[in-house]
């Protein structure tokens, strides 16, 4: 029987010749917004008044996920460039107006008529001088504070075990969540519950256990630091993917600080995946995962600058929803795999053009030929990948699906196999259908794979890095750490955290993970810090990245533990 995947170029192509037949009737590339729409004019206009009424709703309502400058956050797309920026402002209307549930995108209907119009004139404008102050405007002294959760969360009974969110995350705490546990679809509400990003408060620090310490290793000058990764020669690159950069710190001295920071490359599109190739001791290829290509630099240990453009490898699914691509190598360099997300929640890729080659790993040759799907039916395993350098497997953390309820789907962490399927958009983890695609592809429903760690649903698992350091305690040595970004579709904040995943030293998790650097939300729902990329330090510390507060946070092991 062909794979389901295997047929879906077919169905793409005819997908899309049915798009292109009825392009007058409907606007495809920017949620079917109808030909009516497109031809709406604005009866607020462009004024400063309406873009500043636009910009105070907008702060209300729609800063939480897109940013509080338009800007997105995580794989929340920016407004203040792309698609919005081009289409209509009858289209933009429509779409305020309409939403995409499925998709995470809430109907603001009840917005009235004139706010509407003028969120769209706000967002019009937002790059122009004009409408500069509306992107700062104050929501009034009425404003919700903690986005609306801080009554919220007083009331709110505790999550029940083995579920969790920010009040029962504790450094040094285990949970285990399996398939029996998940409650039936839609028993909860699906919550809208962006992240609303405030400053560290003076006196808030990360938590971890006693017997480790945290440092802040680099503090200022960078800008949405996201996946991190340790060079060959003990340099540490990151990415800093909107402004579209690769940086390097080098070093860490004796209070905890890089000896510098350097911009390694600039220009890049929305990188994240970094990767050193051929694997070993001598890179001669620094690899980058743009959002849209893979590219490479010709690299020789020490280099603080690219001394040349980058080599296009290979072409992958660009933008959208699920925007980062890592790159990683197997422990021969023969093959590179590169996750990439899925374009949206629980579109059917069977009849979603935009959806052909993504929620898949994609493998390659170091060369970029040879592009086969290495497994299928992951709906986002962009936010961190890793092969355990023990075993050769390859392992993906996954952003699971949104729209079910606050305890579904799980994300997970997982090893993965050669062809195999998890299950998106489908199934979910132990073959439950997913009700919004009933009935579709009853074959599938017994090859979906169980992930071997079962997370919170929500917490957006992100960077993901095998311990092969010194520093810890012994039987840290394999395990993996994760990063949990945390997500807008869960009611109470869960994730905004690191966590350890023990493989026991044999490889294989058992399905517990372990709170280990937690904090980052404080009691009144208010999030100061997302954590993103996690790499082992030649030391044997842990850097973390956090593009919640533009830092990179370090963990050490000092050994003393109350009451010893």
């Amino acid at each position: 029987m062909v794979r389901a995947r295997q047929i879906l170029g077919i169905a793409a192509v005819a997908t899309a010749m049915a798009f292109a037949g009825g392009a007058s009737a409907q606007n495809a590339a920017f949620h079917n917004a109808p030909a009516s729409a497109k031809a709406t004019k604005n009866p607020e206009g462009h004024s400063a008044e309406a873009a500043t009424a636009g910009g105070a709703v907008y702060q209300q309502k729609c800063a939480m996920c897109h940013g509080q400058k338009a800007q997105g956050v995580a794989n929340i797309p920016a407004l203040a460039k792309g698609p919005t920026q081009t289409v209509t402002d009858g289209e933009l209307f429509w779409f305020i107006t309409n939403g995409d549930v499925a998709n995470g995108m809430p109907a603001w209907g009840t917005l009235s008529e004139k706010q509407r119009w003028d969120v769209v004139a706000y967002l019009k404008t937002i790059n122009t001088a004009k409408a500069a102050p509306a992107a700062s405007t104050s929501v009034g002294a009425d404003a919700p504070v903690g986005n609306g959760q801080g009554a919220m969360i007083a009331s709110a009974p505790m999550p029940t075990p083995p579920f969790l969110d920010f009040r029962t995350e504790e450094p040094g705490k285990i949970h285990k969540i399996t398939v029996k546990d998940l409650p039936a679809p839609f028993a909860t509400k699906s919550a809208n519950n962006g992240p609303r990003l405030v400053p560290r408060p003076e006196g808030v620090w990360p938590k971890v256990q006693d017997g480790y310490k945290v440092d802040q290793y680099v503090s200022s000058g960078i800008e949405e630091p996201r996946n991190i990764v340790t060079a060959p020669n003990g340099d540490y690159f990151f990415a800093e993917s909107t402004p579209g950069n690769v940086k390097i710190a080098r070093g860490i001295t004796a209070d905890g600080k890089p000896e510098l920071v350097a911009t390694y490359a600039t220009g890049l599109n929305k990188p994240y995946g970094i990767a050193f190739y051929p694997p070993g001791p001598d890179p001669k290829w620094v690899y980058v995962g743009n959002t849209n290509s893979i590219v490479r630099f010709a690299y020789k240990n020490g280099d603080l600058k690219a001394t040349g453009a980058p080599e296009h490898i290979a072409d992958v699914p660009g933008d959208g929803g699920h925007w980062s691509r890592p790159v990683v190598f197997t422990l021969d360099g023969k093959k590179m795999y590169v996750p990439v997300g899925s374009v949206s929640n629980v579109d059917d890729p069977d009849t979603t053009p935009a959806e052909l080659n993504r929620a898949d790993v994609l493998e390659f040759n170091p060369d970029g030929s040879e592009m086969r799907i290495y497994a299928y039916g992951i709906r986002n395993g962009g936010g961190g990948a890793a092969v355990d350098p023990k075993t050769g497997e390859l392992w993906v953390s996954v952003n699971e699906r949104d729209g079910l309820g606050d305890n579904l789907v799980p994300d997970y962490i997982t090893h993965v196999e050669p062809g195999g399927f998890y299950g998106w958009p489908w199934w979910y983890m132990g073959g439950h259908q997913d009700p919004r695609r009933l009935g579709a592809h009853p074959e599938l429903q017994n090859k979906v794979i169980t992930p071997d760690v079962v997370l919170q649903p929500h917490f957006a698992s992100l960077g993901i890095a095998f311990y092969n350091g010194k520093q810890f305690p012994a039987e840290f040595t394999g395990d993996i750490f994760a990063a949990e970004h945390g997500s807008w579709n869960k009611n109470i904040r869960g994730g905004y955290e690191l966590i350890r995943v023990p493989l026991h030293g044999t490889g294989k998790a058992s399905g517990e993970f372990e709170d280990f650097m937690t904090g980052f939300v404080l009691p009144d729902g208010n999030a100061w810090g997302r954590p993103v990329g996690v790499t082992v330090a030649t030391d044997g510390s842990l850097l973390v990245t956090d593009d919640g507060s533009n830092a990179i946070w370090r963990i050490t092991y000092t050994g003393a533990k109350s009451g010893d």
